[in-house]
């Protein structure tokens, strides 16, 4: 189809009518008949993509289409170039949101590994498929071009469909998990190698292609740069909004379409370049926030389903009666699936990754249904011999592998559960140095979110620690049978009737401010999520999505807040609700940061160096603290001190073990004589710190020697004014003398004996404190009840 012809069928010129009202109501078919699947299909774990594959099979010629009157109604040949063209947009605009949408950070870290498991795969299916295309032209009776056939039969078994790949993830919601992420990030490296593969095959027909290649990665290379121009400008200019137009936006997709039109009227795939220009899009500011906005809920709600839908639309039941279409069909489903476990299989072994993860790598890369569509829609142009035998074997192979593969794997996770649940609960179980941090923050509102930035930005560590920050800002829904019984005037202070599209109010817009400066200068992205839901509810929202973003400590803001002078002042009673409920039934460990803006704790930079203490008084919890200590003394501009408080009557023993601990560097020390096994946990603890970081000079350490509570209380009082931030473990080992008579300061138990009393009045310190909760087993789950 020339471009007269294009834009003819796209303006509707050549029989406007028939076509728009076939290709409006397919969709709108579509989009129903997938919503009732997957309702009935969700039950049983089944995900999205299947239920769209399914709607398209019952819609298309296999069922109701071979109802004489739908079939002429649904299958006209003139609705086929509006069929291209909507496909084409939805093409553009979700490889664009994957790009937009990568996680960057590992794809860094593990391209490696993500391409060997995919390069293995592309390998042994291409041999399999080389092996065994002479016999499929034998069945097809091929005449012509045989050694083409031969090259895109293995392109078509080799490829795994990243738009599929993703979205299935993420409705298994195994898209935050190792296993998820590792196979998101493997599709992505098969998908655009199978594509780039085709674009060099392409561009080495002719010298005119390959010029015109040059000309595509000039115009390409030309928008990255004009988007980078673009996105800042569009951020300056909206500095008072929340998002940028929406004119804005269609100036950018505007852009990134007309490229792609350039690259395809040249003869040539958009899919590489849509994804790589998401991919180098600004992420900080505005213009990245409202495209991402924007983008998902259409391409997830609308385009996707019916992208997904019209593959299983296509798929024609007829062609199985013939006994040689069927044993086609069957040997490139086990040819593909076949491929992909050895080749799979074979990674996992060299890079020692477990056989069981290796088999749903390996059946989450047999997930297609993207690239071989478009080939489909250009081979018939550029080879006159193309059948329609052939395009319907394709389009028979992706489906079934479709539904095979992900049958099999949803099969696999729901049986195995438990392995694949999420593992790492609280910090103590991570390599400081190696394993991925995730947190999830929470705000209540603006005030909350310059300390809680600032206290992800120290726990962040060194730049080679990694780490994915979440930010879920909570907002109170609100009681609108409550206020519109009330007169304006009645209306408490700062209370006011809330815009149902637009909760948050101005929160929202300083907690981007805030989140754009962070990501602008650490170049670390941080995940925003907002939570609208009442205090009564709010800690499930809360729980639900430490559970599916797999993160290992929760941090929350205390009920508290300090005024201008220097007093902490109550806040809500839901926000204490809501943090206590969190503290109940987290399914990771949990941090409480009581905030002293004004003189405490700020965001470590060059001009503030921030002095940090960690105090150790034994126990789970302290020792979760020690650990949450290691990543913040790995930054730049924090200084830490870990102090631990000891009964006086052991100083003379620890005097001993400390004299001996400088003659051995190598060996856990096993400290203080108590046989109770908390103890030797938390001496096992402290040696492995003392000889990672405070031999090396990272982190300076002291022993506080006590007897009671009240000198306890005298030593902190001391610490108060040295340090910016004190981080303490909350403490639910029972009654320590050095803690006796702490209980009288008892004003928020979710603290703990001595957090509770570093946040009280009668302290009256300066500094902003830290309380860490680590994750309890059930058994534990009744100390916490009788805490809070």
């Amino acid at each position: 189809m020339d471009a007269t012809s294009f834009a003819k069928r796209a303006i509707c010129q050549e029989d406007p009518f028939n076509p728009l009202i076939t290709t409006g109501m397919q969709a709108a078919c579509m989009l129903v008949i997938s919503h009732i699947f997957h309702v009935i299909l969700a039950p049983s774990g089944q995900t999205g993509p299947i239920a769209n594959i399914i709607a398209g099979l019952v819609l298309g010629p296999s069922v109701l289409c071979r109802i004489k009157q739908l079939k002429e109604f649904f299958i006209q040949s003139s609705s086929i170039d509006y069929y291209i063209i909507i496909a084409f947009i939805f093409r553009v605009f979700f490889m664009f949101l994957i790009g937009l949408d990568t996680d960057v950070p590992y794809i860094r870290r593990n391209i490696r590994l993500s391409s060997i498991i995919a390069y293995s795969g592309i390998i042994v299916c291409t041999i399999f498929g080389g092996a065994s295309a002479f016999f499929i032209l034998h069945l097809l009776k091929f005449q012509y071009n045989k050694m083409l056939l031969v090259m895109i039969i293995p392109l078509i078994l080799a490829n795994s469909a990243s738009p599929v790949v993703i979205r299935f993830a993420s409705d298994m919601k195994i898209d935050t998990s190792d296993i998820g992420r590792l196979g998101i990030c493997a599709s992505l490296v098969n998908e655009m190698s199978c594509v780039l593969l085709y674009s060099i095959f392409i561009a080495f027909k002719s010298w005119t292609m390959f010029g015109h290649a040059f000309l595509c990665l000039f115009c390409v290379g030309a928008l990255v740069i004009m988007n980078k121009y673009l996105a800042s400008w569009f951020d300056k200019r909206n500095q008072n909004q929340k998002y940028v137009s929406n004119t804005e936006v269609l100036i950018i997709f505007i852009f990134v379409i007309a490229t792609s039109v350039i690259i395809e009227s040249h003869g040539y795939l958009s899919t590489l370049a849509c994804f790589a220009l998401g991919f180098l899009f600004p992420r900080e500011g505005k213009t990245a926030r409202t495209l991402l906005r924007k983008l998902k809920y259409s391409v997830n709600n609308f385009m996707l389903p019916i992208y997904f839908g019209y593959i299983g639309f296509q798929f024609d039941v007829l062609f199985f009666m013939t006994f040689d279409n069927v044993i086609m069909i069957t040997l490139m489903i086990l040819l593909s699936t076949g491929g992909k476990i050895v080749g799979t299989l074979v990674a996992c072994h060299y890079l020692h990754i477990p056989k069981n993860e290796g088999v749903i790598l390996a059946f989450i890369l047999n997930l297609k249904g993207h690239t071989e569509l478009i080939i489909l829609e250009l081979l018939p142009k550029i080879l006159t011999w193309w059948s329609r035998r052939l395009h319907s074997l394709v389009i028979i192979v992706v489906v079934l592998d479709t539904l095979t593969a992900g049958l099999v794997v949803v099969f696999m996770l729901r049986t195995r559960e438990s392995y694949f649940a999420h593992r790492y609960t609280e910090l103590e179980s991570h390599d400081t140095d190696d394993s991925e941090l995730r947190i999830l923050s929470c705000v209540y509102g603006s005030r909350h979110a310059s300390a809680i930035v600032g206290l992800i930005s120290s726990v962040g560590g060194s730049h080679s620690s990694p780490m994915s920050p979440y930010l879920m800002h909570l907002v109170e829904l609100p009681d609108k049978r409550r206020k519109t019984k009330l007169m304006y005037h009645q209306l408490k202070d700062g209370d006011q009737f809330s815009d149902e599209e637009e909760y948050g109010g101005n929160d929202v817009l300083e907690i981007n401010d805030v989140v754009d400066g962070f990501i602008a200068e650490t170049k670390i992205m941080i995940h925003q999520i907002k939570v609208v839901s009442s205090y009564e509810r709010m800690y499930e929202d809360v729980c639900s999505g430490a559970e599916d973003l797999r993160v290992s400590i929760i941090f929350i803001h205390l009920h508290k807040h300090q005024r201008i002078d220097e007093k902490l002042e109550n806040g809500k009673d839901g926000i204490r609700a809501s943090n206590q409920k969190i503290l109940r039934h987290a399914p990771c460990s949990v941090g409480i940061l009581v905030d002293r803006g004004h003189t405490g704790f700020k965001k470590p930079c060059l001009d503030s160096v921030q002095q940090v203490a960690t105090l150790f008084f034994g126990g789970a919890d302290d020792r979760e603290a020690l650990t949450c200590s290691k990543r913040i003394a790995l930054h730049g501009y924090v200084k830490l001190t870990v102090i631990r408080f000891l009964p006086t009557t052991s100083k003379e023993k620890l005097t001993k073990w400390t004299n001996d601990a400088s003659h051995k560097n190598d060996e856990v020390l096993l400290a203080i004589s108590d046989p109770e096994a908390e103890n030797d946990m938390d001496d096992a603890c402290m040696g492995d710190f003392l000889s990672r970081y405070v031999k090396s000079g990272r982190v300076d350490y002291t022993e506080k020697f006590v007897n009671n509570g009240e000198q306890t209380a005298a030593t902190l009082q001391e610490l108060g004014d040295k340090y910016s931030l004190i981080i303490v473990g909350k403490g639910r080992r029972g009654l320590s003398p050095m803690l006796s008579g702490l209980s009288d300061w008892e004003e928020c138990p979710e603290l703990g004996k001595v957090g509770d009393l570093l946040a009280s009045a009668e302290l009256n310190i300066s500094a902003s404190v830290l309380v860490i909760q680590q994750h309890s087993t059930y058994s534990d789950k009744e100390v916490i009840d009788q805490d809070l």
